[in-house]
């Protein structure tokens, strides 16, 4: 450890051997750990010890906005990622390597929202059919396991379109290695670096993911790599789905126009969709179900606009009461994770206070901490659907507060240029899916279930069920 990690302050042991004993704690307790040094340390920065490393942790909107605008080539997000993941062993090196579809996310996906929104919404319409039925008496659903099902099949018809996306082997297939990558990417994270390309080597799910999908998906690449070389770029019939700006995005380069490189990045894509989404949406639809009081506003205003608008991106992005209740929910219930905006430091980083962070360490903010601090939010711990909304209502703060906006005390997606760039997507699918349940539906369950947590993740119970019944005052039939 350097001198300089060793002047920022440690929640737990900095010995040899006791720091391993709290390494191993935070395994399992890393949310308390986390709380407990942001409760010591606010506005500063403390470490706490990992099995494979140390973590420099930091709170305040001062280092928050450090990080934020830190250089990439100071602070590296994808280098985080990569450790956190284990890109390398469960996804492969080409990913982390080459960062192109970042800039396809930001551009050509968000840019195509509004052109492929009626089939995302046909396939959400359609996979809730295939997946909660739609009784008058309540019936027991298992949230996650069927928010996985179907937030497979919306993502990946803007990914692969039709027939594909309804392909139960397709399905499977992504799912399962959704599940697996993080699985994965956990043992892994629990061995020493000397060992983690024999733990990797053994555990990971990349080269029976690889070769499912070659057989599922490797004619069509191959087939649109050939229009592409015979008609260029616009040629007849061409699909507007995001393997097809994938391979625009390659700009020639052949590394990237390969089945193996494009098999890797629908992978990958997958994973980041399937991921997020379904965390976030079984938080939400736990959210809704434990506090069934706020449907009928959210029913009136999301009819109110679909009555207007139609079923379309402009109209998903004006429900801000939806927008609000989304936010609240990941912002009490759910988070994804402990920590966030993870960063490897490439030179050594010196904060606005003086505080130096050397090279080669990682650091993270205290996400969750965040999100349940008084210093932030009035009544921390009270679910306030309408705190966004009502934060929106003020003079000059129409265009802030929304859950695809990042701030200095919502970190949800992030923060910074290393912002998530699918969460424009990402928030318009969850909209769109929880549109379709209160239009649809009745939901209730006696109350959120607690949150698990295994190192700096969180996540929402899986195994808990809904009650869902068809919507009792509907107005005449299935409205999506």
């Amino acid at each position: 450890m350097s001198l300089q990690l060793k002047e920022i302050p440690t929640v737990g042991s900095s010995g040899i051997i006791a720091s391993w004993i709290d390494a191993f704690r935070f395994v399992f307790h890393g949310e308390e750990i986390v709380r407990e040094g942001y409760a010591m340390y606010y506005g500063g920065t403390f470490k706490v010890p990992l099995l494979d490393k140390w973590m420099v942790v930091v709170s305040g909107a001062e280092k928050i906005d450090d990080i934020r605008k830190a250089s990439h080539e100071q602070l590296s997000f994808v280098g985080a990622a990569q450790d956190i993941f284990q890109v390398d062993y469960t996804m492969g090196p080409s990913v982390a390597a080459d960062t192109y579809h970042a800039d396809v996310i930001r551009s050509s996906l968000t840019r195509n929202i509004s052109a492929c929104f009626a089939d995302v919404q046909d396939e959400i319409k359609m996979a809730f059919k295939d997946n909660i039925p739609m009784t008058e008496d309540w019936t027991g659903v298992p949230a996650y396991k069927t928010i996985l099902q179907i937030v497979c099949r919306a993502s990946n018809r803007m990914f692969v379109g039709l027939p594909l996306c309804r392909n139960p082997d397709y399905i499977k297939l992504n799912i399962d290695f959704t599940v697996d990558v993080v699985a994965c990417a956990h043992v892994i994270n629990l061995f020493p670096s000397i060992l983690k390309p024999i733990v990797g080597s053994v555990f990971t799910p990349r080269r029976r993911a690889t070769f499912k999908m070659e057989k599922l998906l490797g004619v069509n690449i191959q087939e649109r790599l050939h229009q592409d070389d015979v008609h260029g770029k616009d040629w007849p019939e061409k699909p507007n789905d995001l393997l097809s700006w994938l391979i625009d995005g390659s700009n020639g380069n052949s590394e990237r126009r390969t089945v193996p490189d494009l098999i890797a990045r629908m992978l990958f894509m997958n994973f980041a969709a399937i991921h997020t989404t379904s965390m976030s949406f079984t938080t939400a639809l736990f959210a809704l179900a434990a506090h069934p009081e706020y449907a009928q506003t959210l029913r009136s205003e999301v009819e109110t606009i679909i009555t207007e608008e139609g079923w379309t991106k402009s109209a998903m992005g004006k429900m801000n009461q939806l927008d609000s209740f989304l936010q609240e929910a990941q912002r009490l219930y759910g988070g994804l994770g402990i920590l966030k905006m993870n960063r490897l430091v490439k030179k050594d980083f010196v904060f606005s206070d003086g505080t130096v962070v050397p090279a080669g360490y990682h650091l993270s903010v205290a996400a969750d901490s965040t999100h349940m601090c008084e210093e932030n939010y009035q009544d921390p711990l009270e679910f306030k659907p309408w705190r966004f909304s009502d934060l929106r209502k003020r003079e000059g703060e129409g265009i802030r507060h929304q859950m695809v906006t990042p701030t200095l005390d919502y970190i949800f997606f992030g923060n910074g240029r290393p912002a998530c760039p699918g969460r424009f997507f990402a928030v318009t699918e969850l909209k769109a899916l929880l549109s379709h349940v209160l239009l649809n539906f009745d939901v209730k369950m006696d109350k959120v279930p607690e949150s698990g947590s295994f190192l700096f993740d969180r996540f929402p119970n899986k195994s808990s069920k809904v009650l869902f019944r068809k919507r009792a005052t509907s107005c005449g039939g299935e409205y999506a």
